[in-house]
């Protein structure tokens, strides 16, 4: 039925270093990038439209291509939003995961970029390399081979 998750979809109020982590460190690559001014015109979508006539310049998502036809979806944070939970402080999400070739050279190239990684290469209960990075709004993931 399925083929593959196509987006994972994150609220942040770090919208520019959240971009900067995912493109320049991860390798990821902004596929669209949309501001409010899109919806202009869309009356299906009145909240958005509303939004669009005070502030067209304000930025909707972006939009990143981890992988072929994978992507993360980021938004600003929206008015009245809580804070993000600590992991796995509530029930509900928790983390997403990279599938990479080698993880030995991907921790080498990350370490290069300044990424920070959490944790040691070690093998889960799997047979599965896996390292653990957090991104600027404490998302965890965990890189897997």
């Amino acid at each position: 039925m399925f083929k593959s998750i196509m987006h994972v979809a994150i609220y942040t109020d770090k919208l520019d270093e959240m971009i900067d982590y995912y493109v320049n460190k991860l390798g990821a690559k902004i596929k669209v990038f949309i501001r409010y001014k899109e919806y202009l015109d869309r009356d299906d979508r009145p909240q958005n439209q509303k939004i669009a006539k005070e502030d067209p310049e304000r930025v909707f998502n972006a939009y990143l291509e981890i992988a072929p036809n994978q992507f993360l979806e980021l938004f600003p944070r929206m008015e009245g939003q809580k804070d993000h939970a600590g992991f796995n402080e509530r029930v509900g999400f928790s983390h997403y995961s990279l599938l990479v070739d080698d993880i030995f050279k991907t921790r080498e190239e990350l370490l290069k970029k300044g990424v920070k990684i959490d944790t040691e290469i070690t093998k889960g209960p799997s047979e599965t390399y896996q390292m653990w990075l957090t991104d600027p709004d404490n998302n965890r993931i965990e890189v897997m081979q």
